[in-house]
């Protein structure tokens, strides 16, 4: 207890240059914590796949389609447990901002390969029969306050027009990776109105094909004969497991990412270099009590402990802080951003690192100073009092 109180006094000796230290450690801590969600973020997409799931495209490029009599052939290969197929809708609600993920699907069996999307039985069954019903995430009807039996209008990019949905269901992730943020449509409507428009065009195409698996330690080689299925045809596929499908979108964007690593890294150094000058002017302004305390016979490990307790306390008191502020941050830049992120949330290993951080930052500083008051000469150090 007479050690605490003494770290405590020691560290707020010179109050304001500890406060602005602080409020440094408050603002470096903080921004490592948002910097390190934004990471994670990009990669929830990643984090929420199955491995029970392959994801079948176009060779060349997703903006190819598939024709859609791909789908019994696959289906017919062994160990492949079902298949479905979306096609990305792009439309846009009242304006380019609120933009969130619409996928045009095969109800029934896009459904049954997402278990982890959890919908009431009599919304599902409701989605079923009404071709111009909608279905969308808990987190996408909070956001606009939407809710089972609203009508919404999208204008439609890739599919011109004005298109109306009927919501009959609003879904629910069965746990904190599922993204809650998307709207899923019926794919025949879209397959009837392209037909209806271009006289046939690509109405019985589709963009991607889910395949469900049996057994995921068969993926490569089910990946295989599927793309072997249709090699030297016109369309011929890339299968891949959903994991690397969503590896590939996060890969675009990979020098971002890099630099914001590199950004949050480097506000934990600055920061760090800061601590180490605090603590340095701390210790030459007490050079002499360091050489009385030497005098009086303490032994220099205890000068050591004076001086990492009182630059781990500062270090921890600001980190706490910081930590703490991370929270309602990210509230606020999710809040900002809108839809942008469909799962945005500080996780147990960010705040780890961030605490791993403090006291990172808490010894490097006192390194330096405590090796040097450690091995001061008593009589030097008295003679600093003149």
């Amino acid at each position: 207890m007479f050690v605490l109180r003494l770290l405590l006094k020691n560290a707020f000796r010179h109050r304001l240059r500890t406060l602005l230290t602080m409020v440094g450690l408050v603002v470096a801590i903080s921004a490592f914590g948002l910097l390190r969600t934004i990471v994670d973020a990009w990669y929830a997409g990643v984090d929420a796949t199955s491995s029970t799931r392959l994801i079948t495209r176009n060779a060349i490029s997703l903006t190819f389609p598939l024709p859609l009599h791909y789908a019994e052939r696959i289906k017919g290969l062994d160990g492949v447990s079902g298949i479905s197929w979306a096609n990305w809708f792009g439309g846009i609600y009242i304006t380019e901002r609120n933009f969130f993920a619409q996928f045009a699907v095969d109800p029934p069996s896009y459904l049954a390969l997402y278990p982890e999307f959890v919908l009431d039985e009599a919304e599902k069954q409701a989605f079923f029969r009404d071709q111009q019903g909608a279905v969308v995430g808990r987190k996408l009807a909070r956001q606009f306050g939407w809710k089972v039996g609203d009508t919404i209008a999208l204008r439609g990019t890739l599919y011109p027009g004005t298109w109306t949905f009927t919501i009959r269901g609003i879904y629910e992730g069965k746990d904190a990776k599922t993204d809650e943020q998307q709207m899923f449509i019926h794919w025949k409507r879209v397959s009837e109105n392209i037909r209806t428009r271009h006289a046939g065009g690509k109405a019985d195409f589709v963009g991607v094909f889910i395949v469900g698996i049996t057994n995921p330690d068969e993926a490569p080689q089910l990946s295989q004969a599927i793309d072997t299925l249709f090699r030297n045809s016109l369309a011929e596929t890339l299968t891949e497991t959903e994991k690397a499908f969503q590896l590939g979108f996060v890969s675009m964007s990979e020098t971002i990412l890099i630099a914001v690593q590199a950004v949050s890294l480097i506000i934990i150094l600055i920061i760090m270099a800061v601590m180490a000058n605090t603590m340095t002017m701390t210790a030459r302004e007490r050079l002499a009590e360091y050489a009385t305390l030497k005098a009086l016979g303490f032994p220099p490990r205890f000068v050591v402990q004076l001086l990492f307790g009182e630059s781990l306390m500062i270090a921890l008191i600001g980190g706490a802080i910081g930590i703490a502020i991370t929270f309602p941050l990210a509230q606020a830049f999710v809040s900002a951003v809108g839809t942008l992120f469909p799962i945005f949330k500080v996780s147990a290993l960010t705040v780890g690192l961030q605490l791993l951080a403090c006291l990172t930052v808490g010894v490097v500083a006192a390194a330096w100073p405590a090796w040097k008051m450690s091995r001061i000469d008593i009589v030097q150090g008295l003679r600093h009092v003149a």
